[in-house]
C-alpha cells in the first residue's frame, strides 16, 4: 500500500497518466479523440494537445433538444485548441440504432445500453466522415478514482473492494461499450486510463486517499493535473454520467419510447417469463427482449445490472443514473 503523501501521489498520478496518454499517440493512422466535457476526456484530450504541434481532433455528441456535454466539451475544445468537431442527433437516430446497438453490444445491461448510443452514434458519424482510425478515450478513470455513489462508501476498505470489483467486471459494461461502439465501426480504441502501470498504481494507493474527504469526488486526479491543463471550472466540475449528458433527454426519450411500446399488461406478463436479472422497469424490459431475440437463452452472461451498491447507505436506487443519487448536486446542470 503507497501511503506517501499527497503531493507526491499527485505527482506520480499526473506523471504516469501523460506517459500512458504518450504510449498511445503513437500511431500509423490518424488519431481523434471523444470529448464529453467531463473531467476524464477532458484530460485526456489536454494532455494530447501539450504534446502535438497541429491541433487534436475532438470529437462530441449531443441532441438536438438539450445538448449540455456539447456546452462543456467545447469548452475544452476552446482552452486547448483542438480542431474540434460536434455532431447532434435527433431521437429518431436514437430508437433506430437501438436494436442494432443492443446486438453488438451483447448484453441487456440498462446502464451500458444507455452511454452505448451516443458513442456508437459518434463513432459511425466518425468513420463515415473522417479519415481517423484511432481513438482515445476517458474509460477507467471512474473505476479506480470513483463514481457519485462511491460518496457514500462506508470505509476505505469498502471503497477498495468496490474499485477492485468494477475493475474485475469492466468486460461486462464499460469497457464492453467503448469495444463494441468503436471497433463495429472500424475504428481502433485507445483508452490512457487503462495503461496497467497507472492502474495497478492508483489501486496501490492507501484507498483512505481515494475516500471523498474534500468536498468532491476523484481530488487526487483533479489535483495532479491542477496548472495549465484544463481551466479549474472544468478541472474542478461534478460529474456528468455521458448516458445522461448526451442530453438527460437521451434517457428521458428510452424511458418514453419503452413507456410508450410496453402496456402496464405486457409488461406484468413479459416480467414474469425472467428469473434471471429480472427486468423492473419498461426500459430494462424493453432491452431484455431485444437481447432475447438475438441471443435466447443466454442471459446469464451478464450476471446483474450495473447498479450502485445497494448495501450502502444512500445507494439503494432502482436506476443506475447518478441523477437519482441523493449527492447528484449541480452534476450535469
Amino acid at each position: 500500500i503507497i501511503n506517501d503523501d499527497i503531493e507526491t501521489i499527485c505527482s506520480n498520478i499526473h506523471d504516469k497518466l501523460i506517459a500512458g496518454v504518450e504510449k498511445r499517440l503513437v500511431a500509423d493512422a490518424k488519431v481523434g479523440f471523444l470529448l464529453s466535457g467531463g473531467l476524464d476526456s477532458s484530460l485526456v484530450c489536454a494532455i494530447a494537445q501539450a504534446r502535438s504541434k497541429a491541433p487534436v481532433r475532438t470529437f462530441a455528441i449531443g441532441m438536438e433538444s438539450d445538448a449540455i456535454d456539447l456546452k462543456y466539451a467545447r469548452q475544452v475544445a476552446d482552452f486547448i485548441n483542438s480542431d474540434h468537431t460536434e455532431v447532434i442527433i435527433s431521437k429518431k437516430q436514437i430508437i433506430e440504432s437501438l436494436e442494432n446497438v443492443i446486438y453488438l453490444l451483447g448484453t441487456y445491461d440498462i446502464t451500458t445500453i444507455r452511454a452505448s448510443l451516443g458513442m456508437y452514434l459518434l463513432c459511425k458519424w466518425i468513420h463515415e466522415n473522417t479519415d481517423i482510425r484511432v481513438i482515445l478515450t476517458g474509460e477507467i478513470s471512474d473505476e479506480l478514482f470513483g463514481y457519485k455513489y462511491t460518496d457514500f462508501a462506508p470505509s476505505a476498505k469498502a471503497f477498495q473492494e468496490e474499485s477492485i470489483k468494477r475493475i474485475k467486471e469492466l468486460h461486462m459494461y464499460d469497457v464492453l461499450r467503448a469495444d463494441r461502439c468503436i471497433s463495429v465501426n472500424s475504428l481502433e480504441a485507445r483508452v490512457p486510463f487503462g495503461d496497467l502501470d497507472f492502474v495497478n498504481y492508483v489501486l496501490s494507493i492507501n484507498p483512505e486517499k481515494k475516500l471523498n474527504r474534500y468536498g468532491i469526488g476523484k481530488y487526487l486526479l483533479r489535483h495532479a493535473f491542477e496548472g495549465n491543463y484544463l481551466p479549474h471550472d472544468i478541472l474542478y466540475r461534478e460529474k456528468a454520467a455521458f448516458s445522461d449528458a448526451v442530453g438527460h433527454s437521451l434517457v428521458d426519450c428510452l424511458k418514453a419510447y419503452a413507456e410508450a411500446f410496453i402496456t402496464d399488461e405486457e409488461y406484468t406478463q413479459l416480467c414474469n417469463k425472467y428469473s434471471h436479472a429480472k427486468p423492473f422497469t419498461k426500459e430494462s424490459l424493453l432491452y431484455r427482449e431485444v437481447f432475447e431475440k438475438f441471443y435466447p437463452g443466454q442471459s446469464e452472461m451478464i450476471v446483474d445490472f450495473w447498479m450502485p451498491n445497494k448495501s450502502w447507505e444512500g445507494c439503494n436506487v432502482s436506476d443506475p443514473s447518478a441523477r437519482v443519487l441523493s449527492n447528484y448536486g449541480k452534476s450535469g446542470q
